[in-house]
């Protein structure tokens, strides 16, 4: 396998790289097929070695023959092997048919279907729907999905989940839940979309070993965030450092009682290496940095209040706790007019919501939530189509969209985008949207670039949920996550 840039790829640009690496440098379609056979069943092997027989569902299209591969290969190693059609074998063409009948003719025969059939094997192989698919799934196949997903038997998915939109990660009426999904030539974007987290679990992609020639000129959709960027933002600092050097954050938030979620931002843009945070916060609430001696505050009763914060900040953290409130929109308003470089979250971005307008010195962070009321919709059809929502609020906004969820999504321009697939379901508690707007504007401070940081910060806080999750998922806090940013804002 060669060592390829990290993209996310739409199904028609996957069918073009396809096209290119048939006709440009002569391999062909049936030779591809079977590279996808032997990768499928050598990592199905890999993840359940133990395995001894294996279900197969195989669709109507080139899925299909994937599978009649798959299926091939398992009995010439010694598997035992039973194969569903879903589709008619005589309605298969090209080299979906010549996979059926080389099974057939290396003595694999067809079973009828019935509810019970998936299983009669250790682990269940989903060639059923590529990534052409667009309509929502129906009849057999629909019955086919919820058997598969009712069986309680690991499921290996080839190239994508059958029933998952291989672009947006939206569920065609019904889509297999997978533990695995090898995927090849170009890694679909939908598979780290919507619901595609849930539905193609472990991901393992495969080139085919195409000639890097394939990838020339392709532009993926998206491209998947790695340690890389957190190397670029945070180079190893001279001997001769000092705090000055490494910028000076402004958390602003925290109305009456609401001081927690500015101690939180604060502390994270501190561990992400800024050389020194204030908080500015409404004085009732500047108790709550007690805890934190590091940490230098700010009462703002209004907003003249916060002008030499302002002057002396380098970067501002925008929202945290800010409420909306009249002192809220007052700080707001004040904070915005400074035209420093600032992270919008939480309240700010709601505040935003009501009164549009685009900066491109900014970075917002908004959940689902923040986002549909941004852009007068549902969370519903965020969520349908994240892509789309993210290039739709850079273009409505300008500056850095950070699109937070599952595969969270870091629009620069609307053809510049990153998703990160690092992260998991504990960190959906109250206050790790705080952590990450510090982590961000820490390194913002530090890298004076905020697209960078943005990306960057990212990562950083998705891996450090996935360092303080090692004990469990269930029941972590945003403060432990925090205590695991300094281990990733120093990579090896």
């Amino acid at each position: 396998m060669h060592p390829l840039p990290a993209g996310l790829f739409s199904a028609a640009a996957v069918r073009e790289l396809d096209r290119r690496a048939i006709e440009r440098f002569d391999l062909p379609g049936y030779e591809l097929m079977t590279r996808a056979g032997h990768a499928t069943l050598n990592a199905l092997r890999q993840r359940w070695p133990e395995t001894r027989s294996i279900v197969v569902l195989c669709g109507p299209g080139n899925n299909g023959g994937d599978g009649y591969v798959v299926a091939r290969i398992a009995r010439a190693q010694g598997l035992r092997v039973h194969v569903v059609a879903i589709a008619d074998p005589s309605s298969l063409a090209g080299d979906a048919l010549r996979a059926h009948d080389e099974f057939v003719a290396a003595g694999g025969q067809l079973e009828r279907w019935h509810p019970e059939f998936v299983r009669t094997g250790d682990v269940i192989v989903d060639a059923i729907f590529g990534t052409g698919l667009t309509r929502e799934v129906t009849a057999l196949a629909a019955a086919c999905i919820h058997a598969i997903n009712a069986a309680s038997r690991p499921v290996v998915a080839v190239d994508i989940p059958s029933g998952l939109q291989a672009d947006s990660g939206h569920v065609l009426g019904c889509a297999v839940r997978a533990d695995l999904t090898v995927t090849f030539i170009g890694r679909k974007v939908g598979c780290y979309l919507g619901a595609g987290p849930d539905h193609a679990g472990q991901i393992v992609f495969d080139d085919l070993e195409v000639p890097l020639g394939t990838y020339e000129g392709s532009q993926p959709t998206l491209n998947l965030l790695d340690e890389s960027v957190v190397q670029a933002a945070l180079p190893v600092r001279g001997r001769t450092a000092h705090k000055g050097r490494h910028g000076h954050v402004l958390v602003i938030g925290g109305d009456a009682g609401m001081g927690g979620a500015v101690n939180l931002a604060a502390a994270a843009a501190l561990r992400a290496g800024a050389g020194l945070v204030t908080v500015a916060a409404h004085p009732q609430s500047l108790g709550a940095l007690v805890s934190r001696p590091e940490l230098m505050s700010l009462a703002v009763d209004g907003a003249s209040a916060m002008e030499r914060g302002l002057e002396r900040a380098t970067v501002l953290a925008l929202g945290p706790g800010l409420g909306q409130s009249p002192w809220a929109m007052e700080i707001f308003d004040s904070a915005l007019a400074a035209q420093k470089p600032v992270v919008v979250d939480a309240d700010a971005l709601n505040l935003l919501a009501l009164n549009p307008r685009r900066c491109e010195h900014w970075v917002l962070t908004p959940h689902p939530g923040e986002a549909a009321r941004m852009l007068g919709v549902t969370a519903d059809d965020i969520q349908r189509d994240r892509l789309a929502a993210a290039a739709a609020l850079q273009q409505r906004y300008g500056g850095v969209i950070v699109l937070k969820g599952a595969g969270t999504i870091v629009q620069v321009q609307a053809h510049e985008g990153w998703l990160c697939d690092r992260g998991n379901p504990g960190m959906a508690v109250a206050g790790m949207g705080d952590v990450l707007t510090g982590v961000i504007a820490g390194i913002a401070a530090q890298c004076g670039d905020l697209a960078l940081a943005a990306r960057a910060g990212v990562f950083v806080h998705a891996c450090a949920g996935d360092r303080a999750a090692m004990t469990g998922e269930r029941g972590m806090l945003a403060t432990e996550v925090i205590e695991q940013v300094r281990a990733c804002v120093n990579p090896r």
